[in-house]
């Protein structure tokens, strides 16, 4: 015999299963069910002025692309996000839940209806212009003409001078780098550094390098640093090695980059700014791939700022990267690893974020905090690096990292045929400054109170060959 609280209890069962079945087959729109999760994942890049051909800040701009939706999240591709769910929480973690990615499955599949206008949460206010976040001070760089075929297809690095145009010491709490020209951006870089009397602005300044018919960089016996005149062929001025210090191209404080799905760099969230002196100038660093179209970019740097010093200062390095004396990818090789980078901490310092870069056959990167007492934390671990998409990852909550401590990265790299992105895996690779060369640069930032000098919170044993990205 069945009594009351058995059928009250298969009643709700019942219940709870036409609740089930109703939702699966209630219909999805884009107004009610796609646009949050646009809003929450997508359209950071896909907006006009940002990197991703296509806006999806409506529904005409993104039906036409429904079933491209579909293939992208249901393979993982899109949102792009590599960092390993096993090590660390991530503020700025995109990729989709299950539901969320069923969600849009499901809409493409039933016909990528666009519902009730009345359904559609508030639209986001993005700020004018492709950037992440309104910026207080804008900064252009010097318009720069991509040629569509330029010898060999390379360009080399470029460094320029600018004015920063800073009448008084500025606090920056947060520093955007964006170019015009996207799909010809390889990489954009820039930090602050002291006026000269001296300066020429304005002025590209790169070095000259020995290279194949491939466009690999011949190791030369003699570097050379070339200035263009006005019949463009260039003035030459003997030198060894990249500018350094506080000239073009040198790194000053604050140096951060562009690269392919990182820009902003937001010091807020951590109650951190950098101080930029009265009368500091911008140095720039451009690298730009031709596509065989000629354009002109024309980089700019954008600052928020407070007139209110911060709780603590923020500082953004790389972990030297590897010993170019050995770093020498062999033909073939499926998993080479280069020595680890050892960045040892001299100072109290609490981690906030990270950033591999490696080139087309970087395979992954894990980083590692080893504390004075032994015990280590692995922080970060890439297992699917992808060059396509250079994130950066903001921890959650800061790691305190005691004096003492290291932070060690170790990378390996496919020059496999296995790899689909290998230009040619018959080659030993050496590190350089193109795509079709490599680089180890393990990108990480922290802060530290006040007061601390930021030119002596670590130590990096190795530096990189070229300078970074």
């Amino acid at each position: 015999m069945i009594g009351v609280r058995s059928i009250l209890i298969l009643g709700a069962a019942t219940l709870s299963a036409l609740s089930a079945e109703f939702s699966s087959n209630s219909p999805v729109t884009f107004n009610k069910d796609v646009l949050p999760i646009l809003e929450r994942n997508c359209q950071g890049c896909h907006r006009p002025g940002q990197i991703a051909p296509m806006s999806f800040l409506t529904y005409d701009s993104t039906r036409p692309w429904a079933k491209a939706i579909k293939n992208a999240v249901a393979l993982r591709k899109m949102p792009p996000w590599f960092a390993d769910s096993q090590y660390g929480h991530f503020a700025n973690d995109r990729s989709l839940k299950q539901t969320e990615i069923d969600t849009l499955v499901k809409w493409a599949d039933t016909g990528a209806a666009q519902g009730d206008p009345k359904d559609a949460p508030s639209a986001v206010q993005w700020p004018k212009n492709g950037w992440t976040t309104q910026p207080d001070m804008v900064i252009k760089g010097m318009p720069y003409p991509v040629p569509a075929a330029p010898a060999k297809n390379v360009i080399e690095w470029v460094n320029v001078l600018t004015p920063g145009n800073f009448t008084k010491d500025t606090w920056v709490t947060s520093i955007e780098i964006r170019p015009t020209e996207y799909s010809v951006t390889h990489h954009l870089c820039s930090s602050f550094v002291p006026h000269r009397e001296n300066a020429t602005y304005n002025i590209p300044v790169w070095v000259d390098k020995q290279r194949d018919e491939s466009g690999v960089e011949v190791p030369p016996s003699d570097r050379q640093l070339t200035v263009p005149t006005a019949d463009g062929k260039g003035r030459v001025v003997a030198r060894e090695g990249p500018p350094a210090g506080d000239g073009p191209g040198g790194i000053g404080i604050g140096f951060v980059c562009y690269v392919p799905g990182r820009s902003l760099h937001d010091f807020r969230p951590h109650h951190a700014a950098l101080r930029v002196p009265a009368g500091y100038d911008v140095s720039w660093q451009l690298h730009y791939t031709p596509n065989g179209k000629e354009v002109t970019d024309i980089p700019e740097l954008g600052l928020t700022t407070t007139d209110r010093a911060p709780e603590r200062v923020m500082i953004e390095s790389f972990g030297g990267g590897a010993n170019p004396a050995t770093f020498a990818i062999p033909p073939n090789d499926p998993n080479w690893a280069p020595e680890p980078s050892n960045i040892v901490f001299h100072e109290d310092a609490e981690l906030v974020w990270l950033a591999p870069h490696m080139h087309l056959r970087g395979k992954d990167m894990t980083y590692t905090l080893i504390y004075p007492d032994g015990k280590s934390q692995v922080v970060l671990s890439v297992p699917h690096y992808d060059f396509n998409w250079q994130l950066g990852y903001e921890l959650a909550e800061p790691i305190k990292v005691p004096k003492g401590s290291k932070l060690v990265v170790v990378a390996h790299y496919d020059n496999s045929a296995n790899n689909k992105f290998n230009p040619d895996p018959t080659r030993t690779v050496y590190q350089g400054n193109m795509t079709w060369e490599e680089m180890f640069t393990p990108f990480f930032a922290v802060t530290v109170e006040k007061g601390v000098n930021p030119m002596k919170v670590v130590t990096i044993p190795f530096p990189a060959a070229n300078g970074g990205a």
